[in-house]
C-alpha cells in the first residue's frame, strides 16, 4: 500500500511506548482484531459494513504482522496505524486491510490478484482466504522481499512478481477479486478485462493530489459494471510506466 506521510508515522511510532515480546504476539493481533471491529462498526454508516466476517479476523488473527515489517517497528506491528517498510511505501493500516478485504469477498475457490504487494503482509491474509493469489509489485526489492519472506512462512498459494500493476496479470486471470492499494483517477481497462464475471474489485479511486473515495466495483454475469463509493480515503498513486 502506498500511503502518504511515512516520516510523520515513524515520529509518531517511535514516541510510543514499546509493546510486549514476541511471547505476547497472540494477544497483540487479538487486541488488534477488536480495535478493529470497533472502528468498522463505528464507520459503519459510512461505508455500510457493520461487521468483519469471522473467517477474515480469523486470518488476521493468525498471520503475524510483525514479521512484515522492519525489525525496529515491530513493537508497533499491531498498532492502529501503517507501517513504513522502506523504499517510500507503507503496509496498510490494518482497518484499511480489514475493509478493503471484506468488501472483495474472497471465497476459498476464488483467485485474487493484488497490486502493491509491499511486503507481502496483505497477499498473506488473502492466501488464507482464496485458493491463489498473484501480486505484483512495481519496486523491485519490495518485490524480491515479499517472494521471500512468503515463501519462507509457508503462504505456497501466493505469487509474486516485480512489475507495473496497472497491467495485472493477465496469463494468471480471469480473477475473481482484485486488490489495489494505490490511487487512480480512472478505472484501468487491463484489470477490468482480467475481472471475472461475478468479480470484485476494490480500489482508492481519485487524483493522486485530489479527493479520494474507496470504491468497490463489481461486474455481473452480463459483465456490467457497477460502482459504489465506500469512504473517503488518501492513498498515493499508483506507480508504472505509460498508461495506453
Amino acid at each position: 500500500m502506498r500511503w502518504l506521510g511515512s516520516a510523520l508515522v515513524v515520529m509518531l511510532l517511535l514516541a510510543l511506548p514499546a509493546q510486549a515480546g514476541a511471547a505476547d504476539r497472540a494477544a497483540e493481533r487479538a487486541e488488534m482484531i477488536r480495535r478493529v471491529e470497533l472502528e468498522v462498526l463505528m464507520l459503519s454508516g459510512e461505508t455500510g459494513i457493520g461487521e468483519i466476517e469471522p473467517r477474515i479476523l480469523a486470518s488476521m488473527a493468525e498471520v503475524p504482522r510483525d514479521a512484515f515489517v522492519p525489525e525496529m517497528l515491530r513493537p508497533y506491528a499491531y498498532q492502529p496505524h501503517p507501517l513504513p517498510v522502506g523504499h517510500e511505501q507503507n503496509l496498510a493500516a490494518p482497518l484499511l486491510a480489514a475493509l478493503m478485504t471484506q468488501l472483495v469477498a474472497p471465497e476459498p475457490d476464488d483467485v485474487v490478484f493484488e497490486t502493491g504487494t509491499d511486503t507481502g503482509y496483505h497477499a498473506a491474509l488473502l492466501s488464507l482466504l482464496a485458493a491463489e493469489v498473484y501480486s505484483v509489485e512495481v519496486v523491485a526489492p519490495l518485490a524480491d522481499h515479499a517472494a521471500r519472506l512468503l515463501k519462507e512462512l509457508g503462504y505456497d498459494n501466493v505469487s509474486v512478481r516485480e512489475g507495473d500493476g496497472y497491467f495485472g496479470w493477465a496469463a494468471k486471470g480471469p480473477f475473481d477479486a482484485i486488490v489495489i492499494k494505490e490511487a487512480i483517477d480512472h478505472l484501468p481497462p487491463p484489470l477490468l478485462q482480467q475481472l471475472a464475471p461475478g468479480g470484485r474489485m476494490v480500489i482508492p479511486l481519485g487524483p493522486g493530489r485530489g479527493p479520494q473515495y474507496l470504491t468497490l466495483v463489481t461486474k455481473d454475469a452480463a459483465g456490467k459494471l457497477s460502482e459504489r463509493r465506500i469512504m473517503p480515503v488518501r492513498f498515493s498513486p499508483l506507480q508504472g510506466g505509460e498508461r495506453t
